[in-house]
Formats: structure tokens, C-alpha cells, sequence
């Protein structure tokens, strides 16, 4: 082992001289502490080291061991339920071996060599592999089997195979005589993971989330942010899209975010009932724990570590959803190390490398054809939170998030102090996957379902002209029937965009849902408009007893769907009583 010198030390920053054999993205130790670090800049000899760990007490000439190995994670049975930090350390055997506080210099395997797994052979002696092959399973928790794959760059034919309870390190199969498997593999973090193809994303994450599947859907294996200022309900939203959303894992960063909300996570998440199997929602989630008091170079790892894991799921044919929260504080991470560097700053401060970073940590999602020969298809859908400062969107962290992404659900302040929740503001929000969704919507849902949504947003953006004329003249100066429209989109914004996160029944609403209550709101309006034009008078409409049903639509239980049929069909004989005892009838 190659050994050199510290000359410079500047925080989380190391500058170490001797270093001629190493290369950037190498894993080194740091001073007789044996703190770990990873080289970002190579300049002769002299290495610049981001060390994960605090670096007081260590001076100018303490010694540096290089490993000649990237910075890579373990991947293996034990990570689904496993709390880790930002370099996949397990937090919990942390606590047992230093205390509720992090001592420096401590090594623990990042997966549990002790613990022993029943490994069930799929192949036999004789077959040949591919690298992606899966050669058996284990069955990791109650709701995840784990697939042991082949790892990418191996094949050959099975020698030997065996069955039983086996650690992660021992050996269980063996290739043309000499190539030793084991359930774990070690994979690099910041190089995407091999995968066979990738597909075209065309089928929707459904949330249960009215205004983001109706609206503003995001595709199984795309992208999406959620930028907002503070307190606008950026951590819950992420917290019902990992209760809610169709994915089978879910890996959660909290990256540099406030411990305390990382604590809720931690204590929340295991007591959520995942409503599909009625098990905790921990038993498919990977939780991944970097908090604003953590070493700050540990943060710029943590996104990488999250979508290697995300990645290895995906291999083995599981639809992953991974929500980093937030990217900002990532993104300061980098400008910290960058300053420290002393690169020449971009805008804000941030590097100028701050947009080709963000954009090959989203580049990692997609939906493909994995590796192997049974041609398998997995999915990696990426979330990422932004907390730009002042909720200031124009800041460089937001922008190239922006440019990147394919769909934003921009937070709204306004609407968060209005109590309105989830505070996604519908006028500035968007999704680029909008065609492909429409078309499976009209496929599976309802042919319907693209028009409505259409006309409703049409709506909602000629609510806010109407808005700025009640605000400077009153709203009695407008006609009955753009009042008539203020009263459905009214009915939109809080009995349709609105939802209750915390209410046993409204805090997840089915696709098929929210098509009968969305249709239920524009036949409102449609039949108000006829009513209007047989004479009938506005008040009339609008103080309908069953206008009070439709209001209450959201908190009808998924069981009882036809009731919302029911109030269609009172909601047809009310109008037309209405205009046959005060309308004008046709002659």
C-alpha cells in the first residue's frame, strides 16, 4: 500500500503529497485514524481528498493510504429495512459499537457478515450464465425476493451450485471451475450500473394523488421535481408518493436535510402500513440518512450511493422509485468542496459543473431491459426535491434541475399558507409524458379521460383571468355565466385538487376515482351552463342541495364508487326540475 502525506488541511479537504500511484475517485485513509476519503483532484503528486469523516486533530504530516479502489457500495441481501448514511454505513450497528454519536475512525461492514440467509438455487450444474443471470433467491423480507444475480462482466457455465443458509461472503456458486460467487457484489457508485436497453416510458406512476395523476403524471422510469420554499409541503408529498406510488422499492435520501425531519421519517416510516399488503411500508424501502450536521463531502455521496442501490433493484426486474430530498443541499455540497478547490465559481458560487453533475444523476433513471437472458424489464423513477432559497426559482440548482427533468410540480407558498395541500400550483406546473399518458389513459381508464382533463385545466386558466377582474371591479360585475364557471372551478380546486394526506380515506384516490369525480364536476358546470340558458337564475344553481354531495365525493370509500353515479344521476334530475319550474322552455 502506497503511502503519502498530508501538506494541507481545510475542513473536509485534504491535500496529500506522494500520491503519483493513485487516481481520481480512489478510495483512501486518512491519517492514523483510518478516516475514509475519496481523491477529486489529481495535480502531479498532489491529491485533493474529500474525507467523509470530521478532520480535527489531523495536521501536515499524517500519513495517507491509498486502496487503489472507487468508492463503491455492498450490494447483497440485508439493505431493505437497513438505515445507512451517506457512504453506506449501517447507522444502527454505528450506534452499537460508538453511541448515539458518530466516533470517527469506526469500521463496520456495510452488510451484516454474521447473519445467515437461505439462498434457493435457480440454475444447476450444467447451465450456462450470462452476466445478470439470476442463479437463486432469498427471501429478503415478507414482500421482497431478493434475486442473486451474476455480476456484470462474468458468465460461464455453473461448476457447482449449492442451497442452504450462507452469509453474504461465502461462496454458493461456481463458474467454469474457477470464477467464485457470492450474494454480494461491490459495484462503483458514480458509474451507472449495465442494463441491456432502454425503453421508451409509457406507462404512468400512479400516486393516488388526484392532481398529479390527472394532471401533471409522471412516467414509470422518468423524472420529476417538486421545487418549493420552505413549508410548502415538499417532505410530505415525497412521504405519500413512497406510501403510495405503484413501485415495488422505494430508496429514500434525506440529503443534508434538518435531523429532526429525518427523524420523523425514521420514525414514521416503519409504522406506516403499506396499503397494499398491510405490511410496514419498511419492508420494501431503503433508507439513506445524511443529515445537515453530517460531514458535508459524505452528502455529495449520499445521491450516488442511493441510485447504485436504486440501480441493483432495478437489475433484478423491481420497479424502483427514488426520492432525494433535498438536492439543494447536494448541490451545496458540491459548491463547498468546489470553493475549498478553489475552482472558479459559476453562478451563485456553484461550479460550473453544477448542471452536467445533476444531469447525470437523473440520466440514471429509465425504464429498461436488464441484463441477462430472460430479458426481464425494471424501472428506476427518480424524485427529486429542491428548496431553492426564498423559493426563488430561478436559481441555478432549480434551472438545471429544470432542464433536466420532464416534470414539475412547482409548490406553491401562497397556496400553503391558504391551507390548501398538496400545494402544487396548477398554472405553472407541467409534465412533458403528458401524450404518452393520455394514450394509456384512453387505453385503460376512460377514452373520455384526456378530454376532460383538457377542459378542466382550460377552465382552472380562465379562473385566473376572472379572478383578476373580481379583484378590481367585484365579482358582480361579471356575467352569470363566468360566474357559473368560478363556482365549478371553485368545486375543482377544493373538492377535486385539494387532499387530505392525513384522512383515512381522501389521502389515496384511485384513477378510476378520479375520473368519475372529475367528470361529476364538469357535468356540473355543463348542466349549469344549459340551465342558465333556459332562463333558470344563477342563485338557484348554485344553492342545488346536491352540490353539497359533490363536495363530499372525496371522502366516498373506494368499495362504493356507484354512489358517485348516484349523485350524477340527482344531479341531472335537480337541474332539470329547476328548469322546468323556473325556465324558460322551448315553445
Amino acid at each position: 500500500m502506497k503511502v503519502g502525506k498530508i501538506v494541507k488541511v481545510s475542513g473536509p479537504l485534504v491535500v496529500a503529497e506522494g500520491m503519483d500511484e493513485a487516481n481520481v475517485y480512489d478510495v483512501v485513509q486518512v491519517s492514523d485514524f483510518k478516516l475514509v476519503g475519496e481523491i477529486i483532484e489529481m495535480r502531479d503528486d498532489r491529491a485533493s481528498i474529500q474525507v467523509y469523516e470530521e478532520t480535527t486533530g489531523i495536521g501536515p504530516g499524517d500519513p495517507v493510504y491509498t486502496t487503489g479502489e472507487p468508492l463503491s457500495v455492498e450490494l447483497g441481501p440485508g439493505m431493505i429495512e437497513a438505515m445507512f448514511d451517506g457512504i453506506q454505513r449501517p447507522l444502527n450497528k454505528f450506534r452499537e459499537v460508538s453511541g448515539d454519536f458518530m466516533t470517527r475512525g469506526t469500521k463496520v461492514d456495510n452488510l451484516d457478515r454474521e447473519k445467515k440467509w437461505d439462498f434457493t438455487p435457480t440454475v444447476k450444474v450444467g447451465d450456462k450464465v450470462v452476466s445478470g443471470d439470476v442463479i437463486g433467491t432469498v427471501q429478503e423480507t415478507t414482500l421482497i425476493l431478493h434475486k442473486v444475480m451474476v455480476p456484470p462482466g462474468i458468465s460461464g457455465e455453473v461448476t457447482e451450485i449449492k442451497e442452504g443458509s450462507f452469509n453474504v461472503v461465502e461462496d454458493i456458486c461456481v463458474l467454469d471451475g474457477e470464477k467464485k460467487l457470492q450474494m454480494m457484489q461491490k459495484w462503483a457508485v458514480r458509474k451507472g450500473r449495465p442494463f441491456t436497453k432502454k425503453l421508451n416510458p409509457d406507462v404512468p406512476l400512479l400516486t393516488g394523488q388526484r392532481v398529479i395523476d390527472t394532471f401533471f403524471p409522471v412516467a414509470k422510469g422518468g423524472t420529476a421535481a417538486i421545487p418549493g420554499p420552505f413549508g410548502s409541503g415538499k417532505t410530505v408529498v415525497q412521504h405519500q408518493l413512497a406510501k403510495w406510488a405503484d413501485t415495488e422499492i422505494v430508496v429514500y435520501v434525506g440529503c443534508g436535510e434538518r435531523g429532526n425531519e429525518m427523524t420523523d421519517v425514521l420514525m414514521e416510516f416503519p409504522e406506516i402500513i403499506d396499503p397494499k399488503t398491510g405490511e410496514s411500508l419498511m419492508k420494501r424501502t431503503v433508507l439513506i440518512a445524511n443529515t445537515s450536521n453530517m460531514p458535508v463531502a459524505a452528502r455529495e455521496a449520499s445521491i450516488y450511493t442511493g441510485i447504485t442501490i436504486a440501480e441493483y433493484f432495478r437489475d433484478m426486474g423491481y420497479s424502483v422509485a427514488i426520492m432525494a430530498d433535498s438536492t439543494s443541499r447536494w448541490a451545496e455540497a458540491l459548491r463547498e468542496m468546489s470553493g475549498r478547490l478553489e475552482e472558479m465559481p459559476g453562478d451563485e458560487g456553484y461550479p460550473a459543473y453544477l448542471a452536467s453533475r445533476a444531469a447525470a444523476f437523473y440520466e440514471r433513471s429509465g425504464k429498461v431491459i436488464c441484463d441477462g437472458s430472460d430479458e426481464r424489464e425494471g424501472a428506476i423513477t427518480v424524485i427529486g426535491a429542491v428548496s431553492p432559497p426564498g423559493g426563488d426559482i430561478s436559481e441555478p440548482v432549480s434551472q438545471a434541475t429544470l432542464r433536466i427533468v420532464k416534470v414539475f410540480w412547482g409548490l406553491d407558498h401562497a397556496l400553503s399558507y391558504k391551507r390548501h395541500f398538496p400545494a402544487i400550483n396548477w398554472l405553472n406546473s407541467y409534465t412533458l409524458y403528458q401524450t404518452k399518458m393520455d394514450q394509456w389513459m384512453a387505453a385503460n381508464i376512460d377514452p373520455e379521460f384526456a378530454k376532460n382533463r383538457a377542459k378542466s385545466m382550460n377552465l382552472l386558466q380562465e379562473e385566473s383571468s376572472l379572478q383578476e377582474i373580481v379583484r378590481l371591479v367585484g365579482r358582480d360585475s361579471l356575467s352569470d355565466e363566468d360566474q357559473l364557471k368560478l363556482e365549478a372551478t371553485k368545486s375543482m380546486r377544493e373538492d377535486y385538487l385539494q387532499q387530505n394526506a392525513f384522512h383515512d380515506i381522501d389521502t389515496f384516490c384511485s384513477l378510476e376515482k378520479q375520473n368519475k369525480m372529475l367528470k361529476l364536476i364538469l357535468e356540473f358546470y355543463d348542466l349549469g351552463m344549459k340551465a342558465l340558458e333556459k332562463g333558470v337564475y344563477l342563485k338557484d344553481i348554485e344553492h342545488m342541495p346536491v352540490r353539497e354531495k359533490i363536495a363530499r365525493s372525496k371522502y366516498i370509500d373506494e368499495e362504493e364508487l356507484q354512489k358517485i353515479d348516484e349523485i350524477s344521476v340527482e344531479l341531472n334530475e335537480e337541474i332539470n326540475k329547476l328548469i322546468e319550474e323556473g325556465g324558460i322552455l322551448d315553445a
